[in-house]
């Protein structure tokens, strides 16, 4: 990535908007311009966990048997200054 950002002019990002997001999918930044004077950044999204379906994490995770327990939701409210 270059380290300044490429510039579009508002007609141009309109015209080209899916060129536009094809490179910030690649990660460059773009800079919309209105009359010469810059009024956006489209930068990219950055995913912080990529999980596809239900179930994406099974196996990652080990649960004991007393999760949900009322012993262990007790402890955990508790310690939340909750509960009885």
């Amino acid at each position: 990535m270059s380290a300044e950002a490429v510039h579009f002019n508002m007609h141009e990002a309109k015209t080209n908007l899916s060129k536009i997001i094809e490179r910030v999918e690649r990660g460059e930044e773009i800079i919309i311009d209105r009359a010469g004077t810059p009024v956006a950044k489209v930068v990219p999204l950055v995913r912080r966990v990529n999980r596809t379906a239900i179930g994406s994490l099974a196996g990652q995770l080990d649960l004991s048997g007393d999760w949900d327990s009322p012993e262990t939701n007790a402890e955990i409210a508790a310690d939340f200054g909750i509960g009885g």
